[in-house]
């Protein structure tokens, strides 16, 4: 297995910070983000160093009751190539439902929603993994998940469904010591119980990462200080095995570069101190497990069928205002439901900056609005067209005429194959063709 050290999260926006972090062995990005043929030049000059670089999918969904998307594991593999990465890393959740397998419409849910840990669930991930793993020319390695919501009926405990189908598939772990802490205070699970039912040797590295507590909820938002207990989960965890690599994760609210180096050093700290554990108790790691065959049959598309029906219900209910499926805590779901829709327009805003601009402080409620009842179809670029375009037609008379034009233009200029031609010649030509149709 691949000894990585300690990393951090890249992300362009602390990318100089991170060229000049000392002991930084390694580190990850997000692979949706990376165009393999124009890398950026802070990842570049950290590979010329000798810089390991992991990519770490964000939206292949194989928890999805869908079979992965060709085209996503070739782009996942480009890059793993290109960087000259040793293995890639994507998530046990599901991104999306819907769609010809449920006679539905497809929806994104623009997040990573929780998988049920039935029999079901794990047959269609084993098979998906397999599917993965085949198209990747790298080990692939999978990440538990944060949740606010669990499924009703249930089967397995999160370690117990992480133990299968590692052992099912051969597939590397990796495993988020804040997500268990999440799960802990949201769901009642308990993190060393968790350790205790997973094989501890299929770890491919650790991430960390910081949240807050609202109500009774722990919001896993990667924009906060690492808490205490995390790093008392990490330490647990490096008791009883030691983590071939651990890294921190940062999203937004980046701090000051010592603030984010002592944030690396609180790290190593906890890991040095389970190490020391684990020494003291005579214990030196464990020992490297010996692979299975993958024996067990794929999923049927019953099984995926039926899998994909709850999928979509859950989803539906929380991005398009449908009834709460049976069992799930209604609660609950309103806290997700606002927070995917709160997330849906943050990153709306990121990708399309303009839009703040033109409306203003009627962005945020307009956008809230929309999505009560518009769930999200595509990418976040389809989306912010798709929001600009309900905005025209929803309140004709209720937007600014000058805004309107503003967001007219916009909308335009980006729904095309191409942009909007400025020549004098060429809008004449339109603004000619727009009388015509009136008559």
């Amino acid at each position: 297995m691949t000894s990585l050290g300690t990393g951090i999260g890249w992300r362009p926006e602390i990318a100089d910070v991170v060229e000049g972090m000392p002991g930084i062995d390694w580190v990850e990005a997000v692979s949706e983000n990376l165009c393999p043929g124009h890398l950026p030049d802070s990842l570049l000059r950290l590979r010329e160093r000798g810089v390991t670089v992991v990519p770490h999918g964000v939206s292949l969904g194989l928890g999805g009751a869908g079979r992965p998307d060709a085209g996503r594991l070739a782009a996942l593999a480009e890059r793993a190539e290109v960087l000259g990465s040793p293995l890639v890393t994507e998530h046990i959740a599901f991104v999306r439902a819907g769609g010809a397998l449920t006679a539905s419409p497809l929806m994104e849910a623009g997040h990573l929603l929780p998988v049920p840990r039935t029999r079901d669930a794990l047959d269609v991930l084993c098979e998906n993994v397999r599917i993965a793993q085949d198209a990747l020319p790298v080990p692939l390695a999978v990440e538990n998940i944060a949740a606010l919501v669990s499924w009703p009926d249930e089967e397995l405990t999160e370690g117990q469904f992480l133990y299968e189908l590692a052992d099912r598939t051969g597939v590397r772990l990796l495993i988020d010591v804040a997500n268990l802490h999440t799960n802990h205070v949201n769901l009642g699970e308990d993190p060393a119980r968790a350790l205790g039912e997973l094989p501890l040797e299929a770890i491919a590295y650790v991430h960390v990462a910081g949240g807050f507590e609202r109500d009774g909820v722990w919001h896993d938002s990667h924009a906060h200080p690492v808490p205490r207990p995390v790093l008392d989960i990490l330490t647990d965890l490096a008791s009883r095995v030691a983590p071939p690599g651990v890294l921190l994760e940062r999203d937004e609210n980046f701090p000051e570069g010592d603030e984010l180096h002592g944030e690396v050093e609180a790290i190593r700290v906890a890991v040095d101190k389970g190490r020391a554990a684990r020494i003291a108790a005579g214990g030196v790691g464990t020992a490297p497990r010996v692979s299975r065959t993958p024996t067990a049959p794929g999923a049927d598309d019953v099984v995926r069928q039926r899998l994909g029906l709850a999928q979509a219900a859950l989803l539906s209910a929380l991005v398009a205002g449908t009834p709460v499926p049976e069992g799930f805590d209604r609660v609950r779901l309103g806290v997700q439901a606002r927070a995917l829709a709160g997330k849906r327009a943050d990153v709306v805003g990121k990708v399309a900056p303009e839009l703040p601009v033109i409306l203003g402080a009627r962005y945020r409620p307009a956008f809230l609005a929309y999505a009560q009842g518009c769930p999200m179809t595509g990418g976040y670029r389809r989306d912010a067209l798709d929001f600009v375009a309900h905005v025209l037609r929803a309140d004709p008379g209720g937007v600014d005429p000058g805004v309107r034009r503003e967001l007219r233009k916009w909308w335009l200029e980006r729904s095309g194959p191409v942009p909007r031609s400025t020549r004098p010649g060429v809008r004449l030509a339109r603004a000619t063709r727009r009388v015509l149709l009136r008559r």
